[in-house]
């Protein structure tokens, strides 16, 4: 493993830029002329942003997900590539776990993660936007999984992930239909948790993130972990994991520094360890 002062601060791949600044890796969508759509080469190429490059990287302790240009955070599928593409369910139920792998592997990834939506979200974008622990907004970004207007339901955790945030007869609502909703109402059904003006949206997402980046990783990471099982399963199991993890971050570094920056009223250094 490359020491970390030799990891690259900037990779540019085929569909998207990977940057560091202080403890946050800033992922950004990057086929503005296709909407930064989930076409070409960006499915493996966010495959190795997270887990190549952030996971790899101790500086990294948050990432931030946005789209090139102002149009769009990414407006899902890029249908232009799949209108010739003929393939039959069986083939498709088997190709649709790679996805179903990727978007999982980002909702578990073990460093929080941010959306930052500065435009359209839709279908696959708004699927990946769910995988993040935060989602923020821009106050012209429009929301929604289309998905049934073509035929097709929400095929990357759509169906799943958005009625366990916002409730079932909303998303029901939003996907039997079709609709988009504006920044406003993603803020209202918890959709999003700040809506900004666009130009203030990444800096505010990157400041958050930093926020975060400079909490103990190790007590972040369980929290996450923690919470996303607790979602999944009953109080019982959910506050067994709990105990778990609280036991688990009893004998680390950083509880030892915490408590003694707290007592020497001094600002602690957490190494995640």
């Amino acid at each position: 493993m490359p020491e970390e002062k030799n990891r690259p601060d900037l990779v540019e791949l085929s569909t998207l830029t990977y940057r560091v600044e202080g403890h946050v890796a800033v992922v950004t969508l990057n086929r503005p002329d296709r909407m930064n759509t989930l076409g070409g080469t960006m499915k493996p190429d966010l495959a190795h942003a997270f887990f190549d490059l952030a996971r790899a990287d101790q500086r990294v302790r948050a990432v931030v997900v946005t789209g090139a240009g102002e149009r769009a955070f990414c407006a899902g599928a890029d249908i232009k590539e799949r209108a010739d593409h003929q393939i039959c369910a069986t083939d498709f139920f088997v190709a649709q776990k790679a996805t179903h792998d990727l978007f999982r592997g980002i909702e578990e990834f073990e460093k929080p993660t941010l959306a930052a939506i500065n435009g359209v979200a839709l279908g696959g974008g708004l699927e990946l936007a769910l995988c993040c622990d935060l989602r923020l907004a821009a106050d012209h970004a429009r929301l929604g999984l289309p998905e049934v207007k073509l035929g097709v339901l929400p095929a990357a955790g759509g169906t799943q992930r958005l009625p366990r945030l916002i409730g079932e007869a909303r998303a029901k609502a939003l996907m039997f239909t079709a609709a988009q909703i504006d920044a406003a109402k993603a803020l209202d059904y918890g959709l999003v948790t700040q809506v900004l003006p666009g130009a203030e949206l990444l800096p505010a997402a990157i400041a958050l993130a930093q926020q975060i980046g400079e909490m103990p990783p190790l007590a972040v990471r369980f929290v996450k972990r923690a919470v996303n099982r607790g979602m999944q399963t009953d109080l019982d199991s959910g506050l067994e994991y709990e105990r778990y993890a609280a036991a688990m971050l009893v004998d680390s570094e950083d509880r030892k520094e915490g408590m003694r920056a707290f007592v020497e009223k001094r600002k602690p250094v957490f190494q995640g360890r």
